[in-house]
């Protein structure tokens, strides 16, 4: 926190400009970053009173345009453990409604000072997510301008890592829950015949959650996101939410009823990619493909010279 709080000197900025790709145009006057770089001797002043600017004062902000599969591989062999040891489990894939625009600024400041974070840059966040101004679209005319209260604003450079912040509070409340027994994860065995508890899974706002097929397990979910929602302003969306069977579970109708959500199945799908689909399934992954084919179309027409989507192709 000592580093975090600490000036910016000119070798760190230096640094980090020379780290950048020199054919990338940062904003929106054209300039790419060679400039910037065969240039620095010139505008350095310039940058370097801009940062001590933000740092000192927190006069300006910013605004900008792990992988997910390491956690679709984890949630999958959680669910291949559980059916091979032939167990029972559920499944909560879980959404948080318009997660980016509820987050209750007070409660983000205090998790960050719990966390060691000093009042400069508390100050900063402050200043940062407190200044956003919006207006409404009316027959495609902006219209007025108003503050928000709440929430972190789309497209901030600052959003994922305030995100993960808010989140953490999360996966603490579950953590504690399952170090004292009232929430029972999945159990998956390593290499060296050791095991591994995997309660939950948070990628962003995509989360899901392992219990057993319990009511009681269950029942201690819904208060643990009840508490979550009034801590931080954060509500799960039970309307989207589905609890999904895992194994031979009888009793599904019911636990889903008592919940408050719907039903789902398998193979289903997380981030994008297919969620406990049999091994040799090639259909699972028709989604997969069609998005790359999208992807390589847009490529083929937009970026790609005569030359280049020749060695595509």
């Amino acid at each position: 926190m000592l580093m975090l709080r600490g000036s910016v000197t000119e070798e760190e900025v230096h640094g980090a400009l020379v780290g950048c790709s020199g054919d990338k145009a940062p904003g929106p006057d054209g300039f790419t970053m060679s400039f910037w770089q065969f240039a620095w001797d010139f505008v350095k002043e310039d940058v370097l009173r801009f940062f001590r600017e933000f740092h000192e004062h927190g006069s300006r902000s910013f605004c900008g345009g792990k992988t997910n599969s390491r956690h679709v591989l984890i949630a999958n062999e959680a669910i291949d453990s559980i059916l091979k040891n032939n167990e029972n489990g559920i499944l909560c894939k879980l959404d948080i409604e318009k997660a980016y625009d509820n987050v209750d600024w007070s409660f983000l400041l205090t998790v960050m000072k719990k966390m060691g974070f000093g009042e400069k840059w508390l100050g900063w966040i402050k200043w940062c997510i407190s200044t956003a101004s919006f207006s409404v679209l009316i027959n495609g005319t902006p219209k007025g301008f108003f503050q928000s209260s709440r929430g972190l604003r789309q497209g901030d450079p600052l959003l994922p890592y305030l995100f993960v912040i808010a989140m953490e509070v999360f996966s603490s409340f579950l953590k504690r829950a399952v170090d004292n027994g009232y929430i029972l994860g999945c159990q998956v065995k390593g290499r060296n015949e050791g095991e591994t508890q995997i309660s939950h899974l948070l990628f962003a706002d995509d989360t899901l959650v392992f219990c057993q097929a319990s009511q009681d397990q269950l029942t201690y979910l819904s208060w643990l996101l009840m508490w979550f929602e009034a801590a931080s302003g954060m509500r799960i969306n039970l309307d989207k939410s589905k609890l999904i069977p895992v194994g031979r579970v009888v009793d599904i109708d019911d636990l889903v009823l008592d919940f408050g959500c719907k039903v789902g199945s398998l193979p289903s799908t997380y981030l994008g990619l297919p969620l406990g689909a049999p091994f040799k399934s090639v259909a699972m992954w028709d989604g997969v493909e069609e998005r790359f084919r999208k992807i390589l179309t847009m490529w083929k027409r937009q970026y790609l010279s005569k030359g280049g989507r020749a060695t595509l192709i």
